[in-house]
């Protein structure tokens, strides 16, 4: 294991321990903007490492399928070698962020209905909505497959949103990422407060990467606080 494959903004990806699998180490860079604005924060592997591994060990209790097959160490995941799917799913709850923008929404509005986006999985492209038939026109994804990412997507949303809810926070939206394994399709990726927007129940203070986005500061202790909530959950 460990011989490098690639190394992206936030992970790198390692040769596992066989052909069929992959080593997944988190990393403490900070980005935003594709990339436009970086910085390292010193533990922030480690609290993204815990937190998104204590949520896919609860998926998997209900159901949800993915890549992880075991925690290796504090910021390493060994999981399956998957077909990434290159197609980015953001499921929103709340109204934030480039959503309220786009559409004059105000921030923190709660969301008639749980919203769906689709964005191609590309940072040479500045990761671009696409919709489904567009997904489905160029082959990124079967009508099938993306029916069945759809489908999961919206009950992963269902048992997160139940999960943030016992620990005091509401789950504003999030990034989902499935990939191709053994003819299913699996999650993928990671679920931490690099990827969901995360706000208190109470408060609604950021408990996620807007926190670095906007320069609000105390980037990590937010994220400490997600992970100790979790762990009292």
């Amino acid at each position: 294991m460990d011989d490098v494959l690639y190394e992206g903004k936030s992970k790198i990806v390692c040769t596992g321990r066989d052909e069929s699998t992959l080593l997944i180490r988190f990393k403490d860079s900070a980005t935003a903007f594709n990339g436009e604005k970086k910085a390292e924060l010193p533990g922030k592997a480690q609290l993204n490492a815990a937190i998104s591994n204590i949520i896919f060990n609860y998926l998997a209790q209900h159901g949800i399928q993915s890549h992880v097959i075991e925690v290796i160490d504090k910021t390493s995941v060994l999981v399956k070698k998957a077909d990434i799917i290159m197609v980015e799913i953001i499921v929103r709850n709340i109204a934030a962020g480039s959503f309220s923008k786009k559409f004059g929404i105000a921030e923190g509005t709660v969301l008639h209905n749980t919203a769906i986006e689709f964005c191609i999985k590309s940072d040479d492209l500045g990761d671009p909505m696409i919709n489904e038939s567009q997904i489905t026109a160029i082959g990124l994804a079967q009508p099938q497959e993306l029916a069945e990412m759809i489908q999961q997507s919206l009950k992963i949303n269902d048992l997160l949103y139940a999960l943030f809810a016992k620990a005091g926070i509401k789950l504003v939206d999030f990034k989902l990422e499935f990939g191709r394994c053994g003819g299913q399709i699996i999650l993928c990726d990671e679920i931490s407060p690099d990827s969901c927007r995360l706000w208190d129940s109470e408060t609604e203070k950021k408990l996620d990467k807007d926190r670095f986005r906007l320069d609000l500061g105390n980037v990590l202790d937010a994220y400490r606080e997600v992970l100790g909530r979790l762990q009292n959950v």
